[in-house]
């Protein structure tokens, strides 16, 4: 009745079409609202059910030297935010697993792209490999308390044990270039970069988010498990050891939920990147 109504007022019928479009629009959004909603609804279900079983069980051990509640750990969370100290711990444990993250990243791509090409190295580095992913990290990091200082020692464990990973990955990757797009380029005489940029990059795109997610996560656990054993100073790791060491049980649960914390939205922050890096790729 409205699209007739404004009809006889004069109003063209293109601008009839372009309000349905707008309104067609309104409504396809909706669902997906409604999804999002949904699924946030859900989250926060289960994060309260959890909460709740702390508490449950906190309640029924009832002695805070050996656990506390949530409400006691979360402010004593928000304590710690609030000094300069927590923030350079914090930053200082970051750089380290970047830094050893960023070197692996390095060392297995390079490894990934050598192996592939030349068959006998592949032979030569994947049972040393095979090797570094089935020893325990509480034995690296013992052998590297021997050979490195404290404070090398995060960088030098996550270098060894996320390296695998990506080296894994970025392999698998190259193995399943189209060969055709290749010898493609070759007729049109592509230059390396685009070979990279056209070919390789969209082929391996799945591969290196495989890589760099799981390959984070591992560092991040590595990084804060090595702090535990060696210590070096002004580390998450080292006031999680400490708070443990001197029953400061509050404090243990407040480092832990912001090691797990950071990991989450580290992990988030490198997706959301990943995923731009993926859009323009395909743009």
């Amino acid at each position: 009745m409205k699209i007739f109504t404004s009809l006889d007022k004069g109003e063209k019928p293109a601008n009839v079409h372009k309000r349905k479009h707008v309104g067609q629009d309104i409504k396809d959004s909706d669902p997906r609202k409604r999804n999002r909603l949904k699924r946030m609804g859900i989250y926060i279900g289960i994060a309260a059910f959890w909460l709740f079983v702390w508490e449950v069980f906190f309640l029924y051990v009832g002695r805070e030297v050996l656990i506390v509640s949530p409400a006691r750990a979360a402010s004593r969370l928000l304590e710690l935010a609030g000094t300069t100290l927590f923030w350079r711990v914090v930053a200082s444990t970051c750089l380290r697993v970047l830094e050893g993250f960023g070197l692996a990243i390095l060392a297995g791509s390079i490894l990934a792209v050598i192996t592939s090409r030349f068959a006998l190295l592949e032979i030569l580095f994947r049972p040393l490999l095979g090797v570094i992913r089935a020893t325990p990290v509480a034995s690296i990091i013992i052998l590297a308390l021997v050979w490195l200082a404290t404070n090398r020692i995060p960088v030098f464990v996550i270098l060894l044990m996320v390296t695998p990973i990506v080296w894994t990955n970025i392999y698998a990757g190259l193995e399943v270039v189209d060969m055709q797009l290749l010898e493609m380029g070759k007729v049109f005489r592509f230059s390396r970069w685009k070979k990279i940029r056209y070919i390789y990059l969209p082929a391996l795109m799945p591969y290196i988010v495989a890589a760099l997610t799981t390959g984070l996560g591992a560092a991040w656990k590595t990084a804060i498990g090595a702090e535990v054993i060696a210590r070096p100073a002004g580390t998450m790791g080292t006031h999680v050891y400490n708070s443990r060491i001197y029953l400061l049980t509050a404090d243990l649960f407040a480092w832990t939920i912001a090691v797990i914390l950071l990991s989450v939205l580290l992990e988030k922050l490198m997706v959301k990147l990943l995923g731009i890096l993926s859009r323009r790729l395909a743009g």
